[in-house]
């Protein structure tokens, strides 16, 4: 198939060598044009217009049944064995093959005009020493291009100059990663002092080597020579595709990879055509219909040459033989004619008929307003139709977090100030009450500097404040003064700050708001406005933060003189250093953390220390030899750090919350009530992605134990993951029990589920996950992971994601179901069998490449507990009556068999097969896939445990499939021998026969359908006008088509199509007819309802029971009202999450921030935009990210 696509020109390059290197040169296009490097045009499409008929035809007939039909319409030309006319078969097929091709049309189209959209977007590039606007496709690599404030990144490019001081540029990465913070890219000095002379920039001859095209975003390796120097170059130097450019004015970059090469698409993946495990399921039982149906025709064409043999030399007379061929070849003949009589065992019509019901569940989903996310104005969107019903089968779902679980949004929640807890709302008895949206606010209009979007619900602490509290004053001033922030002043008078961590500018905004407010920094000195009074306090120096410390101080000359160190950092590091004075109330401390860490919030403890000038003077030369020594630099820094850093006075903790989004906790309570477990894949720290897990109740107190896997070695990890998996099921075995199966011929080995009693959870760590997902620790992993309830991976990349997915699909016999909001969750979405795209402010990567799409993960329970329930339900209801009443046409023709020589005659009218897949039984099939519910959604929340019998395929699998064909043959029985009993020598009430072909061919095809639509009104739990309308129409449609085709007239003007004349109304005005009629439906529908009755009555399923419910009760379930979580004391506490890099505080003493004057730039969100839009009125401050390497 790929070598054949290839042909047709679907994957270019194709067969292209595998680059090795990457060469190229500034502005000379000749140069690289030789290594045939692609240019900045993408392709997602799959067709164009010579391609779409020849492709799509035979991706078509890729399915099994559509090749046989084409096999079929080729036997039923050849007259020796043709039973039936060419447009029994013709029809059909065209309807099936036209309707595919039309969907998969515009779907193609949609992605062409996507791609048109992005490749017509425009940009400048320097051409022949002038800057000119080019359409992105015309880009090359090489070109240099010049990027403006708020554009999106054109391709992934080398920095080369900026309008920033020290050729920063500050750039968004949500398309790529979630992450709304800015973070910054610095160019190199050679190529920084080229500014934007638009000469300098024309003459530059600069030659890159680096790496290929790959798909590691957080990685980049490479030189630049320039003038016979060679520099080195690192990620911090590239901006990717995908990124847009914020708060510089102007940028020139040089093109390194373009179009398909650029990190984003490579990490787009591979696009995969996914099916689901009905899907799967289908081309199964059509193989095994395809041997039944040889079986049955072997059976008829053994039967013809034995009655050749004996009885077919009394009809030669009769019916002269046209050939002297003898019985064997006649038996061949038959076995071919039969082939094409019962092609109804295969459903031709089955496919039109399931693409119909997709597409209409998957409007179903796109007109849900109950998950129209009315802020953004974004809808849910089914963005493929073919898999609906495989999210009623969800056993695992793996989730990002930031953007996806969490908002991104840092607020200051709640704080411990010298033993006294704030944060807290308590109405009059004392007790606490929970903040809503009507709870009152903090008033804080006395401070004009406060920023306007920061509320706090506790007011006894801006009293606290305000009244002069020395200790709460202390601690804001600790907050506004112990940071790496960087103030912007903007054009209204307004400030906004550049924070490299948005926990870092959620502390000093709640600094500002209370009254202390960072207003501005040089290297020396860091001015606040304290409570209306403008204070500038000497910046002596800043103690970096690092992993291993955890932690960071300043030391400040205050106004008075006073000498003070400010520390904030990990309580656990922070506690290691206080005073033994602080004993008592570090204990008081440690229960508010206790309670803070139960609420999964990011702790943070504060402490400070006043300094003896002479012991200052003597630390601070001592600091200055460590500083500048060239050997171990590092190490004596940190021990020069731990002398200052002693004896603190405790001033209180701080708690900050990574906001969840609405609604996640619910939902995750809600899904694992289903029995779906949920993995969480981070980039984030442990942790960060530690305390999310339990704020949103995936991991609880009450779990018998998280184990944390966190080994350096292959060793440690196995030694880690085995220990897990033996507390949890000691009776475990050392070898995974493995199941094999095969479909298709293709073998797979499945680790069966183990039983655990109890829950547990998991946190791994990313470098101890590498070792996890080898070759010899993959079950293993796989086997403790899959015991827990959840799992949490730390540290991941992009490829990492996709692993974990993959083994999980590979080795389990179980759904998965991706969710994620940036690029680097895309190729996770891709490898999953569902992936869900959460759309918003993180950017639309995510959602480009899901198959559904929302605004919320909220709205993710609804899509699965109702949408995808429904739809897995209404699915297999309709795959069991299409065989059944298919199944149940074609024995009749069967048993017809024995009884008219085997001569291949069909006990139906021609007409009547034609239409009776294509219009008589359509619509009232349709009728129940579209709307059938066994209950409602308020009921299918209320008992999530209705989700289970579809992950274990208990509606549909082969077994359902053998029932539906017994039940078909007892009914086939039962529509054969009846009506050719009753019709055996019966007259009219006339006296006249009426025991002929026609008249038995009409009663037989009424009963059957009678007898069908009996069975769909069986199967049928939730009656619209719709279903009402489709079964009753259907009906009256096939007495007006027989009537009218079993006219005088039509037989008059077509007569060799309608031979029937007359037989509907001489046959359908006797009594004995319409008493057969109703013999033969009670008949076929009696034996469904005792079996029923009596398995409800003595083994009821989940779904018998929950509809017993709701018919004793009458009124629907009311919501349940929205409860006060209680506060939980926890044990585990979290290390503040110091997200930014080390080094940044030599950054900010430096200087260089500060070479030319501070100006003011535009906000990333203008205050001025027009009321109403969600940004201006909804959305929490933004902070920006900032980080630099240390200067060697």
């Amino acid at each position: 198939m790929g070598s054949l696509l290839s042909s047709f020109g679907i994957e270019c390059g194709g067969g292209k060598e595998q680059e090795e290197e990457r060469h190229l040169r500034a502005n000379d296009r000749e140069f690289n044009l030789s290594y045939k490097y692609a240019n900045n045009e993408i392709k997602t499409s799959k067709y164009n217009l010579l391609t779409f008929l020849p492709l799509n035809l035979l991706e078509q007939l890729q399915r099994l049944a559509n090749a046989y039909f084409i096999c079929l319409l080729c036997l039923q030309v050849i007259p020796a064995i043709s039973s039936l006319s060419w447009f029994t078969t013709v029809v059909p097929l065209l309807l099936v093959l036209s309707m595919t091709a039309a969907k998969d049309a515009t779907d193609d189209i949609n992605r062409h005009r996507s791609d048109r959209q992005v490749n017509n977007r425009k940009v400048e590039v320097l051409v022949n020493g002038k800057l000119k606007s080019e359409k992105w496709r015309n880009v090359q690599v090489g070109d240099i291009i010049k990027l403006e404030n708020n554009q999106f990144v054109t391709a992934d490019l080398l920095l080369l100059s900026s309008s920033e001081p020290l050729n920063l540029v500050y750039i968004e990465t949500a398309e790529l990663d979630g992450e709304t913070n800015l973070k910054v890219k610095q160019a190199l000095t050679i190529t920084g002092d080229l500014g934007d002379n638009i000469a300098s920039l024309s003459a530059f001859r600069g030659e890159v080597r680096c790496e290929p095209p790959n798909n590691r975003l957080d990685k980049f390796t490479g030189n630049l020579e320039v003038g016979g120097q060679t520099f080195a170059l690192d990620n911090d130097k590239i901006l990717l595709r995908g990124c847009t450019l914020r708060n510089t004015e102007w940028c020139f970059g040089l093109v390194v990879f373009g179009g398909p090469d650029t990190k984003l698409m490579q990490n787009s993946g591979k696009n995969r055509f996914k099916r689901t495990s009905i899907d799967h399921l289908m081309n199964v039982l059509v193989l095994i219909i395809f041997g039944f149906l040889a079986f049955m025709c072997s059976i008829l064409a053994i039967g013809k040459g034995v009655w050749e043999s004996r009885e077919g030399t009394a009809f030669a007379a009769f019916l002269p033989p046209q050939d002297q061929h003898g019985p064997p070849f006649a038996a061949f003949l038959t076995f071919w004619s039969y082939v094409i009589i019962l092609n109804t065992v295969v459903p031709i019509s089955l496919y039109v008929s399931v693409e119909i019901i997709r597409l209409g569940n998957s409007y179903f989903i796109d007109w849900d307003r109950k998950m129209y996310h009315a802020q953004s104005n974004t809808p849910a969107q089914a963005r493929t139709t073919t898999l609906n019903e495989e999210l009623g089968q969800i056993k695992y779902i793996f989730s990002d977090k930031t953007g996806t679980l969490t908002q991104n949004i840092m607020t200051f929640n709640k704080c411990s100030i010298s033993g006294k807890a704030y944060g807290n709302v308590v109405d009059f008895s004392g007790r606490a009450i929970e903040i809503t949206e009507k709870t009152p606010k903090a008033d804080f209009s006395w401070n004009r500097l406060a920023d306007p979007k920061f509320s706090f619900h506790d007011s006894t602490l801006v009293d606290a404040v305000r009244q002069g509290s020395r200790e709460a004053q202390a601690f804001f001033r600790l907050l506004a003064l112990c940071h790496t922030v960087m103030p912007e002043e903007l054009s209204d008078g307004g400030l906004n700050y550049q924070a490299q961590s948005p926990d870092e500018g959620a502390l000093v905004t709640a600094a500002r708001s209370f009254g202390f407010v960072f207003r501005a920094r040089t290297p020396e000195s860091i001015t606040l406005v304290e409570m209306g009074q403008e204070t500038t306090y000497e910046l002596l120096a800043v103690l970096d933060f690092n992993n291993v410390r955890k932690r960071m101080s300043v030391i400040v000359r205050s106004p008075e003189g006073k000498l003070a160190l400010y520390c904030k950092g990990a309580d656990t590091i922070i506690y290691e250093r206080l005073h033994p004075s602080c004993s008592k109330l570090m204990e008081v401390t440690t229960g508010h953390l206790n309670e803070y860490a139960g609420e999964g919030l990011r702790t943070l403890a504060l402490a400070y220390k006043d300094l003896d000038e002479g012991y200052f003077e003597s630390w601070r030369e001592r600091h200055h030899e460590a500083s500048t020594a060239l050997d171990g630099r590092e190490e004596k820094l940190d021990a020069v750090y731990e002398e200052i850093e002693k004896d603190l006075l405790l001033l209180g903790a701080s708690a900050v919350e990574d906001k969840l989004q609405d609604g996640v906790p619910q939902t995750i309570e809600q899904l694992a009530k289903a029995d779906i477990k949920i993995w969480v894949l981070t980039g984030d720290k442990q942790e960060t992605a530690e305390n999310i897990g339990y704020s949103c109740n995936m991991l609880r107190e009450e779990m018998q134990e998280v184990f944390i896997v966190a080994g350096n070695t292959h060793q440690e990890v196995e030694r880690e993951l085995r220990s897990a998996r033996k507390k949890m099921h000691p009776a475990s075995s050392d070898e995974p029990p493995m199941r094999k199966s095969s479909i298709l011929g293709k073998k797979t080995e499945v680790v069966e589920d183990e039983a655990v009693e109890g829950e547990y959870g998991m946190v791994i760590n990313g470098h101890s996950l590498a070792y996890a997902l080898q070759e010899g620790l993959q079950l293993e992993f796989l086997r403790a992971a899959c015991m827990c309830q959840a799992v949490i991976c730390c540290r991941v990349t992009p490829l990492q994601k996709a692993q974990v997915v993959e083994l999980v699909k590979k080795h389990k016999r179980a759904v998965t179901l991706a969710i994620g909001d940036g690029a680097n969750d895309v190729s996770m979405i891709k490898a999953a069998h569902i992936g869900v795209g959460i759309s918003g402010q993180e950017g639309m990567q995510a959602v480009l490449s899901s198959d559904y799409s929302f605004a919320q993960f909220r709205y993710l329970q609804r899509l699965l507990l109702v949408h995808g329930r429904w739809s897995y339900l209404r699915m297999c209801k309709f795959l069991r009556y299409f065989f059944y009443k298919n199944f149940t046409f074609t024995f009749v023709h069967f048993w017809y068999g024995f009884f008219c020589g085997f001569s291949a005659q069909t006990v139906y009218d021609e007409w009547f097969i034609t239409l009776y897949n294509l219009v008589y039984t359509a619509l009232p099939v349709l009728g129940l896939a579209l709307f059938d519910q066994d209950v409602d959604h308020r009921w299918s929340f209320q008992y999530p445990q209705l989700y289970t019998p579809g992950q274990l395929n208990l509606y549909f699998s082969k077994r359902a499939f053998l029932r539906c064909v017994l039940h078909s043959g007892y009914s086939s029985l039962v529509l054969f021998f009846i009506p050719y009993a009753s019709m055996h020598d019966t007259v009219r009430d006339d006296g006249k026969d009426i025991a002929d072909y026609q008249s038995f061919a009409l009663l037989a095809q009424t009963c059957l359908l009678v007898a069908v639509n009996m069975q769909l009104g069986l199967d049928t739990h939730y009656w619209t006008a719709v279903n009402q309308f489709f079964l009753w129409g259907s009906m009256s449609v096939y007495f007006a088509v027989t009537f009218t085709m079993y006219s005088n007239g039509m037989y008059l003007i077509f007569t060799s199509s309608f031979p029937f004349i007359g037989v509907a109304r001489n046959s359908l005005n006797q009594p004995n007819v319409w008493l057969t009629i109703l013999l033969t439906s009670i008949l076929c529908v009696l034996p469904v309802l005792a079996y029923r009755f009596l398995y409800m009555q003595l083994r009821p399923t989940i779904n018998d029971k929950v509809r017993h419910k709701v018919r004793q009760d009458k009124t629907p379930p009311t919501a349940a009202p929205r409860r006060f979580q209680p506060r939980r004391i926890s044990t585990r506490r979290s290390g503040y999450a110091f997200s930014h890099s080390r080094g940044y505080g030599d950054l900010v003493t430096s200087g260089k921030f500060l070479l030319r004057p501070v100006r003011s730039r535009p906000p990333l969100f203008s205050r001025s935009q027009p009321s109403g839009s969600p940004v201006a009125e909804d959305s929490p401050q933004i902070f920006r990210t900032i980080t630099e390497e240390p200067s060697a």
